[in-house]
C-alpha cells in the first residue's frame, strides 16, 4: 500500500426520492471488513485516532471517555509504575492487530509488528515473527540466554486462503443508514421489510467513492449521529459537536455474564466520595491506586467488548446495530470462520492489559512461547513496561482525586481546599460517604 489515504472504495447507494436520506448502501467484503473493524478498536485508541485526525477541538467527546483519557495523559509519569505503562494505555493495542494490518484500509492506525533476531556468535542468525503481539513483547530472550535484537516493521499482508479479513471475499452486504449490516442475499421483499421502507420511497442508486477521510467521518458519526451515512454522502459532515452521553439502565447485565463472573463478582473496591450536604451534589471522589487501575483498563477494552458486557445495548445506536448484526450473521457462510465471529462478539483483550485482581469479567489472549523450528530455538518474551506485575499501571501507596466526569488527578489537599473556597463551600457543608464498588457498579 502506498498510503492509507490513497485507498478508495466504490459504494452503490440508494437514497429516497427526495434525495434527503440514504436508505441503504451495497458494499463488498473489503468495505464491510473496515466497518466491522470499528468493533475491534479499544476505547482509548478510538479517542487517540479521532484526536489525531480531527484535532483536539473537533474530536468526538463521548461522555467521560475523553476526559478520562485526557486526565491520564496529563497525569505525571511518576504516578505510573513505568513510562511504558502510560504509553501502553494511551495507545492501546487490539487483539485483532494482525487482522487490522491486512485490511485494505486500517482506520485504527495499527503499526507493523516487529521481529526478534539473535545475532550472538553461538547461534544461527534467524528471526522469529510474532503474528499476534502482546504488552509483554517488549524484549525477547533466546534459548542461548542472550537478549534478541528487535527488527521493526515486518508486516503480513497475505490473508489466509485468499479470503477476506472478517468476511468472505466474494460476499456482498447491505448497510443501512444506522449501520445495520446483513448479507445481500436476503431477497427483495425481506430487505425492504428489514429496512422498513416501501418501493415508493426508493430513488435511483448512485455510485459513491469512499476513502480514508470518509471512513474517519463514519467512525465519528457512528458515535454521534443517528444517520451517519446520510451525513457523509449528502455532505453533512459538520456533525454537531459536543458530548454524547450514553444513557444506560441501571443494572443492565447479561445473565450469562453474571454466571461466568462468580469469582470476579466477589472482588470489591472502596471509594470515598465527598458530597455537599446542602445540595446532595457529588464534589469529588478519592481513591487509592486500585480504582484508578480499573479506570485505566477501561481504555484497553474494545468497543465490541463493551457491547458484549452490556448485551448489545451500550446506547450508542449505530455501534449497537453493528454489533448485533455481526452477532446475528451466519458465521460459517458469510464470515471467514465461525471462530472469527466468536472472537468479534466476545473479544479478548491483548495479553497484559488485565490486572491481577479484576472485577470486570474480561478475558485476554494467552501469551505463547514461540518456537523457531528451523533453528531449534525457543524464545521467551518478557516486558519492561509491566515489570511490577500483570496489568499494573498506577503506583502507590498514594491518593488520587476523581471528578464526576472521571478526570483523574493526584490528590492535593491544598488545591481541594482552595477549590472549595472559590466555590464558597465551607468544609462543614461537606460529608464523606464510603461506597462499595463491585461488578454492577463497574458495569454501570
Amino acid at each position: 500500500m502506498s498510503s492509507a489515504k490513497d485507498v478508495k472504495f466504490s459504494l452503490k447507494v440508494t437514497m429516497n426520492n427526495q434525495k434527503t436520506k440514504v436508505l441503504f448502501a451495497e458494499a463488498d467484503s473489503d468495505f464491510t471488513d473496515v466497518l466491522i473493524s470499528f468493533l475491534t478498536m479499544p476505547l482509548g485508541r478510538i479517542v487517540r485516532v479521532l484526536k489525531k485526525h480531527f484535532g483536539e477541538e473537533e474530536a468526538v467527546r463521548i461522555g467521560s471517555l475523553t476526559t478520562l483519557y485526557n486526565g491520564l495523559a496529563n497525569l505525571d509519569s511518576v504516578h505510573f509504575w513505568t513510562k511504558g505503562c502510560k504509553e501502553a494505555l494511551l495507545d492501546p493495542m487490539s487483539s485483532f492487530r494482525n487482522e487490522c494490518l491486512k485490511l485494505k484500509l486500517d482506520v485504527s492506525d495499527t503499526q507493523p509488528i516487529d521481529q526478534f533476531t539473535c545475532y550472538h556468535s553461538c547461534c544461527i542468525p534467524t528471526s522469529t515473527k510474532v503474528l499476534r503481539t502482546s504488552n509483554y513483547f517488549d524484549s525477547a530472550t533466546c534459548i542461548c540466554g542472550k537478549t534478541m535484537s528487535r527488527v521493526a516493521g515486518w508486516k503480513d499482508t497475505q490473508a489466509a486462503n485468499n479470503d477476506g479479513v472478517f468476511t468472505r471475499k466474494k460476499a456482498s452486504f447491505i448497510i443501512s443508514d444506522d449501520l445495520k449490516i446483513f448479507p445481500n442475499t436476503t431477497g427483495f421483499i425481506q430487505t425492504l421489510s428489514t429496512l422498513e421502507i416501501t418501493d415508493k420511497d426508493v430513488g435511483e442508486p448512485i455510485n459513491v467513492t469512499f476513502g480514508f477521510n470518509e471512513f474517519m467521518d463514519l467512525l465519528k458519526g457512528s458515535l454521534l449521529s443517528p444517520t451517519p451515512l446520510s451525513d457523509i454522502i449528502l455532505n453533512k459532515r459538520k456533525v454537531e459537536l459536543g458530548t454524547t452521553t450514553p444513557k444506560t439502565e441501571p443494572g443492565v447485565l447479561l445473565h450469562a455474564m453474571e454466571k461466568e463472573a462468580t469469582s470476579a463478582n466477589s472482588n470489591k473496591m472502596i471509594l470515598k466520595v465527598m458530597v455537599q450536604k446542602s445540595t446532595n451534589k457529588l464534589l469529588f471522589a478519592q481513591s487509592e491506586e486500585d480504582f484508578i487501575d480499573f479506570l485505566c483498563i477501561l481504555l484497553a477494552i474494545p468497543i465490541g467488548g463493551v457491547e458484549c458486557l452490556l448485551g448489545g445495548n451500550a446506547c450508542l445506536k449505530n455501534i449497537d446495530n453493528l454489533y448485533k448484526s455481526v452477532a446475528n450473521i451466519n458465521g460459517d457462510k458469510y464470515l471467514v470462520t465461525q471462530d472469527m465471529k466468536n472472537r468479534l462478539v466476545k473479544p479478548k483483550l491483548l495479553h497484559g492489559y488485565i490486572s491481577g485482581n479484576p472485577i470486570l469479567p474480561l478475558s485476554e489472549e494467552s501469551c505463547p512461547r514461540y518456537q523457531n523450528i528451523i533453528a531449534q530455538k525457543a524464545v521467551w518474551f518478557s516486558s519492561v513496561k509491566f515489570v511490577k506485575g500483570q496489568g499494573k499501571y498506577i503506583g502507590g501507596p498514594t491518593l488520587y482525586k476523581i471528578t464526576d466526569d472521571l478526570t483523574v488527578t493526584h490528590f492535593c489537599m491544598g488545591s481541594i481546599l482552595s477549590h472549595l473556597k472559590d466555590r464558597k463551600i465551607p468544609s462543614s457543608d461537606v460529608k464523606e460517604l464510603e461506597l462499595e464498588i463491585g461488578l454492577q457498579e463497574v458495569i454501570s
